[in-house]
Protein backbone atom coordinates (compact mmCIF):
# COMPACT_ATOMS: atom_id res chain seq x y z
CA UNK A 1 0.00 0.00 0.00
CA UNK A 2 1.38 2.91 -1.11
CA UNK A 3 2.09 6.10 1.21
CA UNK A 4 1.32 9.61 0.87
CA UNK A 5 1.47 12.80 2.50
CA UNK A 6 -1.84 14.51 2.37
CA UNK A 7 -2.62 18.06 3.11
CA UNK A 8 -6.05 19.40 4.62
CA UNK A 9 -7.22 22.45 4.57
CA UNK A 10 -10.47 24.05 5.70
CA UNK A 11 -11.74 27.40 3.28
CA UNK A 12 -14.26 29.89 3.10
CA UNK A 13 -16.99 30.19 6.16
CA UNK A 14 -16.87 28.25 9.03
CA UNK A 15 -19.50 25.14 9.20
CA UNK A 16 -20.29 23.19 11.93
CA UNK A 17 -18.78 19.64 11.07
CA UNK A 18 -15.35 21.06 9.59
CA UNK A 19 -13.63 19.63 12.46
CA UNK A 20 -15.59 16.18 12.25
CA UNK A 21 -14.15 16.03 8.88
CA UNK A 22 -10.24 17.03 9.32
CA UNK A 23 -10.78 14.49 12.30
CA UNK A 24 -11.84 11.55 9.93
CA UNK A 25 -9.05 12.36 7.11
CA UNK A 26 -6.25 12.44 9.95
CA UNK A 27 -7.47 9.14 11.57
CA UNK A 28 -8.20 7.21 8.13
CA UNK A 29 -4.98 8.37 7.12
CA UNK A 30 -2.89 7.06 9.53
CA UNK A 31 -4.32 4.17 9.35
CA UNK A 32 -3.25 3.50 5.96
CA UNK A 33 0.21 5.19 6.76
CA UNK A 34 -0.33 8.47 5.50
CA UNK A 35 1.34 11.47 6.58
CA UNK A 36 -1.52 14.37 7.10
CA UNK A 37 0.13 17.71 6.78
CA UNK A 38 -2.48 20.39 8.23
CA UNK A 39 -2.81 23.63 6.43
CA UNK A 40 -4.08 26.69 8.43
CA UNK A 41 -5.85 29.40 7.44
CA UNK A 42 -7.07 28.09 4.07
CA UNK A 43 -5.75 28.86 0.86
CA UNK A 44 -3.85 31.86 2.41
CA UNK A 45 -2.27 29.58 4.76
CA UNK A 46 -0.91 27.12 1.77
CA UNK A 47 0.49 30.28 -0.05
CA UNK A 48 2.77 31.23 3.14
CA UNK A 49 3.68 28.04 4.46
CA UNK A 50 1.14 27.71 7.16
CA UNK A 51 1.82 23.96 7.59
CA UNK A 52 2.01 21.71 10.53
CA UNK A 53 2.37 17.94 10.51
CA UNK A 54 -0.88 16.61 12.33
CA UNK A 55 -1.25 13.64 14.88
CA UNK A 56 -3.85 11.46 16.46
CA UNK A 57 -3.80 13.42 19.33
CA UNK A 58 -4.22 16.81 17.74
CA UNK A 59 -7.65 16.29 16.65
CA UNK A 60 -8.68 14.06 19.81
CA UNK A 61 -11.78 15.57 21.43
CA UNK A 62 -12.60 18.07 18.12
CA UNK A 63 -15.42 15.89 16.76
CA UNK A 64 -18.05 17.73 18.81
CA UNK A 65 -16.49 21.23 18.62
CA UNK A 66 -17.90 23.62 15.89
CA UNK A 67 -15.61 25.80 13.84
CA UNK A 68 -12.25 24.97 12.59
CA UNK A 69 -9.56 24.30 14.38
CA UNK A 70 -7.49 24.93 11.13
CA UNK A 71 -8.85 28.25 10.94
CA UNK A 72 -10.22 29.75 7.83
CA UNK A 73 -9.86 32.85 5.40
CA UNK A 74 -10.35 34.05 2.37
CA UNK A 75 -7.42 35.32 0.26
CA UNK A 76 -7.73 37.42 -2.94
CA UNK A 77 -4.14 36.80 -3.88
CA UNK A 78 -4.90 33.01 -4.26
CA UNK A 79 -7.53 34.33 -7.05
CA UNK A 80 -5.19 34.78 -9.32
CA UNK A 81 -2.46 32.74 -11.49
CA UNK A 82 0.74 34.39 -9.37
CA UNK A 83 -0.67 33.09 -5.87
CA UNK A 84 -1.48 29.47 -7.29
CA UNK A 85 1.89 28.87 -8.46
CA UNK A 86 3.26 30.59 -5.12
CA UNK A 87 0.55 27.64 -3.21
CA UNK A 88 2.11 24.96 -6.05
CA UNK A 89 5.41 25.78 -4.49
CA UNK A 90 4.70 25.25 -1.31
CA UNK A 91 3.24 22.16 -1.59
CA UNK A 92 5.93 20.74 -3.34
CA UNK A 93 8.25 21.78 -0.75
CA UNK A 94 6.23 20.07 2.10
CA UNK A 95 6.03 17.16 -0.78
CA UNK A 96 2.14 17.21 -1.26
CA UNK A 97 0.39 13.90 -3.04
CA UNK A 98 -2.87 15.54 -2.70
CA UNK A 99 -4.78 18.38 -1.01
CA UNK A 100 -8.35 18.06 0.79
CA UNK A 101 -10.22 21.01 0.78
CA UNK A 102 -13.21 20.92 3.29
CA UNK A 103 -15.38 24.30 1.96
CA UNK A 104 -18.28 25.63 -0.42
CA UNK A 105 -18.57 26.32 -3.65
CA UNK A 106 -15.66 28.91 -3.63
CA UNK A 107 -13.69 26.61 -2.13
CA UNK A 108 -14.18 24.25 -4.90
CA UNK A 109 -13.63 26.62 -7.44
CA UNK A 110 -9.97 27.09 -5.85
CA UNK A 111 -9.37 23.16 -5.52
CA UNK A 112 -9.76 23.44 -9.62
CA UNK A 113 -7.17 26.18 -9.89
CA UNK A 114 -4.90 23.81 -8.32
CA UNK A 115 -5.96 21.01 -9.90
CA UNK A 116 -4.66 22.72 -13.39
CA UNK A 117 -1.61 23.39 -12.22
CA UNK A 118 -1.33 19.80 -11.87
CA UNK A 119 -2.06 19.23 -8.12
CA UNK A 120 -4.22 16.24 -7.11
CA UNK A 121 -7.22 17.97 -4.81
CA UNK A 122 -10.28 16.25 -3.15
CA UNK A 123 -13.38 18.37 -2.36
CA UNK A 124 -15.42 17.89 0.93
CA UNK A 125 -18.76 20.11 0.80
CA UNK A 126 -18.62 21.88 3.79
CA UNK A 127 -21.30 24.70 3.71
CA UNK A 128 -24.52 25.41 5.74
CA UNK A 129 -25.97 26.83 2.99
CA UNK A 130 -26.85 23.52 0.85
CA UNK A 131 -26.31 24.60 -1.79
CA UNK A 132 -23.63 22.39 -3.71
CA UNK A 133 -26.64 20.31 -6.47
CA UNK A 134 -24.31 17.25 -6.96
CA UNK A 135 -24.36 16.52 -2.90
CA UNK A 136 -28.21 15.66 -1.02
CA UNK A 137 -26.70 17.83 1.55
CA UNK A 138 -23.62 19.46 2.98
CA UNK A 139 -21.68 19.11 6.00
CA UNK A 140 -23.30 22.00 8.55
CA UNK A 141 -26.65 22.37 6.85
CA UNK A 142 -28.47 19.80 9.33
CA UNK A 143 -26.98 21.98 12.34
CA UNK A 144 -27.71 25.10 11.24
CA UNK A 145 -31.46 24.15 10.66
CA UNK A 146 -31.65 23.29 13.87
CA UNK A 147 -30.29 26.76 15.01
CA UNK A 148 -32.53 28.44 13.37
CA UNK A 149 -35.45 25.88 14.74
CA UNK A 150 -34.67 27.15 18.17
CA UNK A 151 -34.75 30.72 17.16
CA UNK A 152 -38.15 30.74 15.81
CA UNK A 153 -38.99 29.03 18.77
CA UNK A 154 -37.73 31.35 21.04
CA UNK A 155 -39.52 34.31 18.64
CA UNK A 156 -42.76 32.55 18.62
CA UNK A 157 -42.90 32.56 22.25
CA UNK A 158 -42.10 36.70 22.28
CA UNK A 159 -44.34 37.36 19.17
CA UNK A 160 -47.45 35.68 20.41
CA UNK A 161 -47.34 37.24 23.81
CA UNK A 162 -47.68 40.55 22.28
CA UNK A 163 -49.98 39.31 18.83
CA UNK A 164 -47.36 40.26 16.72
CA UNK A 165 -45.45 39.21 13.54
CA UNK A 166 -41.95 38.28 12.98
CA UNK A 167 -40.29 38.14 9.97
CA UNK A 168 -36.69 36.54 10.59
CA UNK A 169 -33.86 36.39 8.17
CA UNK A 170 -31.93 33.64 7.52
CA UNK A 171 -28.51 33.20 5.33
CA UNK A 172 -28.48 30.80 2.52
CA UNK A 173 -27.22 33.64 -0.24
CA UNK A 174 -29.15 32.39 -3.16
CA UNK A 175 -30.14 29.46 -1.79
CA UNK A 176 -33.26 28.83 0.11
CA UNK A 177 -33.07 25.35 1.96
CA UNK A 178 -32.45 26.82 5.35
CA UNK A 179 -35.54 29.06 4.90
CA UNK A 180 -37.64 25.92 3.37
CA UNK A 181 -36.35 23.44 6.12
CA UNK A 182 -36.88 25.31 9.33
CA UNK A 183 -39.86 26.57 7.91
CA UNK A 184 -41.47 23.21 7.49
CA UNK A 185 -40.73 21.58 10.98
CA UNK A 186 -40.79 25.57 12.61
CA UNK A 187 -43.57 27.21 14.24
CA UNK A 188 -43.33 29.21 10.43
CA UNK A 189 -46.54 30.17 8.55
CA UNK A 190 -44.79 31.86 5.37
CA UNK A 191 -41.58 30.96 3.25
CA UNK A 192 -39.76 33.31 1.10
CA UNK A 193 -37.25 31.87 -0.85
CA UNK A 194 -35.49 32.60 -4.11
CA UNK A 195 -36.10 29.79 -6.12
CA UNK A 196 -39.82 30.23 -5.88
CA UNK A 197 -40.46 34.05 -5.52
CA UNK A 198 -43.20 35.09 -3.80
CA UNK A 199 -44.74 38.33 -4.30
CA UNK A 200 -44.65 40.01 -1.34
CA UNK A 201 -47.79 41.74 -1.68
CA UNK A 202 -49.81 38.02 -1.68
CA UNK A 203 -47.58 37.13 1.70
CA UNK A 204 -48.82 40.37 3.00
CA UNK A 205 -51.96 39.85 2.15
CA UNK A 206 -51.87 36.15 3.54
CA UNK A 207 -50.00 38.23 7.02
CA UNK A 208 -53.91 40.06 6.70
CA UNK A 209 -55.93 36.97 6.32
CA UNK A 210 -54.11 35.41 9.00
CA UNK A 211 -55.19 38.26 11.69
CA UNK A 212 -58.68 38.12 10.17
CA UNK A 213 -59.28 34.64 10.67
CA UNK A 214 -57.84 34.76 14.31
CA UNK A 215 -54.46 34.10 13.80
CA UNK A 216 -53.04 37.42 15.04
CA UNK A 217 -49.33 35.40 15.75
CA UNK A 218 -47.60 34.50 12.36
CA UNK A 219 -43.79 33.65 11.81
CA UNK A 220 -42.81 34.57 8.54
CA UNK A 221 -39.29 33.21 7.06
CA UNK A 222 -36.86 35.04 5.09
CA UNK A 223 -33.80 33.42 3.12
CA UNK A 224 -31.18 35.99 2.72
CA UNK A 225 -31.28 35.38 -1.27
CA UNK A 226 -35.13 36.69 -1.45
CA UNK A 227 -34.25 40.06 0.40
CA UNK A 228 -33.46 41.48 3.80
CA UNK A 229 -36.33 41.25 6.78
CA UNK A 230 -36.37 45.33 7.58
CA UNK A 231 -37.28 45.87 3.86
CA UNK A 232 -40.40 43.13 4.23
CA UNK A 233 -41.16 44.42 7.84
CA UNK A 234 -41.34 48.14 5.72
CA UNK A 235 -43.32 46.84 3.38
CA UNK A 236 -45.74 44.91 5.15
CA UNK A 237 -46.20 48.10 7.91
CA UNK A 238 -46.96 50.42 4.76
CA UNK A 239 -49.39 47.98 3.34
CA UNK A 240 -51.54 46.89 5.74
CA UNK A 241 -51.59 47.11 9.73
CA UNK A 242 -50.70 44.21 10.86
CA UNK A 243 -47.62 45.11 13.37
CA UNK A 244 -44.49 43.07 12.76
CA UNK A 245 -40.66 43.03 13.91
CA UNK A 246 -37.92 42.05 11.40
CA UNK A 247 -35.22 40.18 12.99
CA UNK A 248 -31.64 38.73 11.48
CA UNK A 249 -30.05 35.34 13.14
CA UNK A 250 -27.37 36.51 11.24
CA UNK A 251 -23.66 34.18 12.29
CA UNK A 252 -25.92 32.24 15.36
CA UNK A 253 -26.45 29.79 12.72
CA UNK A 254 -23.05 28.77 12.03
CA UNK A 255 -21.97 28.16 15.46
CA UNK A 256 -22.15 25.67 18.10
CA UNK A 257 -21.96 21.70 18.25
CA UNK A 258 -22.64 19.87 15.18
CA UNK A 259 -25.60 17.67 14.90
CA UNK A 260 -24.86 13.42 15.11
CA UNK A 261 -25.83 13.96 11.53
CA UNK A 262 -23.57 16.45 10.37
CA UNK A 263 -20.94 14.13 12.72
CA UNK A 264 -21.87 11.60 10.93
CA UNK A 265 -21.65 12.83 7.10
CA UNK A 266 -18.17 14.78 7.96
CA UNK A 267 -16.69 11.32 8.88
CA UNK A 268 -17.90 9.21 6.47
CA UNK A 269 -17.07 11.82 3.35
CA UNK A 270 -13.45 12.63 5.61
CA UNK A 271 -13.03 9.34 5.45
CA UNK A 272 -13.85 8.21 1.65
CA UNK A 273 -11.65 11.22 0.38
CA UNK A 274 -8.51 9.77 1.78
CA UNK A 275 -9.72 6.36 0.50
CA UNK A 276 -9.99 7.66 -2.80
CA UNK A 277 -6.62 9.08 -2.88
CA UNK A 278 -5.38 5.51 -2.45
CA UNK A 279 -7.25 4.31 -5.20
CA UNK A 280 -5.62 6.46 -7.62
CA UNK A 281 -8.40 8.80 -8.10
CA UNK A 282 -7.80 12.43 -8.64
CA UNK A 283 -9.82 15.25 -8.38
CA UNK A 284 -12.86 14.34 -7.41
CA UNK A 285 -15.33 15.59 -5.10
CA UNK A 286 -17.06 13.40 -2.35
CA UNK A 287 -20.87 13.18 -1.45
CA UNK A 288 -23.67 11.90 -0.44
CA UNK A 289 -26.84 10.55 -2.11
CA UNK A 290 -29.72 8.57 -1.38
CA UNK A 291 -27.28 7.77 1.79
CA UNK A 292 -24.71 6.41 -0.08
CA UNK A 293 -21.10 7.89 -0.48
CA UNK A 294 -20.75 9.13 -3.98
CA UNK A 295 -17.99 11.04 -5.49
CA UNK A 296 -17.38 13.02 -8.87
CA UNK A 297 -15.13 15.26 -11.07
CA UNK A 298 -14.38 18.14 -8.55
CA UNK A 299 -15.52 20.17 -11.92
CA UNK A 300 -19.09 18.96 -12.13
CA UNK A 301 -19.22 19.40 -8.26
CA UNK A 302 -18.67 23.21 -8.56
CA UNK A 303 -20.98 23.30 -11.92
CA UNK A 304 -24.00 21.17 -10.82
CA UNK A 305 -27.03 23.55 -10.21
CA UNK A 306 -28.54 23.70 -6.71
CA UNK A 307 -31.49 21.30 -6.51
CA UNK A 308 -34.36 23.42 -4.59
CA UNK A 309 -37.54 21.11 -3.84
CA UNK A 310 -40.11 22.81 -4.90
CA UNK A 311 -42.96 20.27 -3.81
CA UNK A 312 -41.54 20.53 -0.10
CA UNK A 313 -42.38 24.51 -0.82
CA UNK A 314 -45.89 23.49 -2.09
CA UNK A 315 -46.24 21.21 0.70
CA UNK A 316 -45.34 23.74 3.51
CA UNK A 317 -47.60 26.31 1.73
CA UNK A 318 -50.39 23.69 1.58
CA UNK A 319 -49.83 22.77 5.26
CA UNK A 320 -49.83 26.26 6.77
CA UNK A 321 -53.05 27.81 5.55
CA UNK A 322 -55.87 28.21 7.24
CA UNK A 323 -58.55 26.11 6.19
CA UNK A 324 -62.46 27.60 6.95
Amino acid sequence: MAVHRIGVLTSGGDTPGMNAAVRAVVRRGLSMDDMVLGVYHGYEGLMNGNVKQLHSTDVHGIIQRGGTILRTARSDDFRFPEGQEKAVKIMKAYEMDALIVVGGDGSFRGAQDLAKHGVNVMGIPGTIDNDMGYTDFTIGFDTAVNNVIGELEKIKDTMRSHDRVAVVEVMGRACGDIALWSGMVGPTDIVLAPECPKPWEEAAAQLVQNKLLGRYTSLVVIAEGAGKAEDFAKFVRETTDVDIKPVVLSYIQRGGSPSASDRMLATRLGARAVELIHEGKKNRAVGIRDNHIIDVDICEASGHSDSFDENLYNLHGALNKIYI
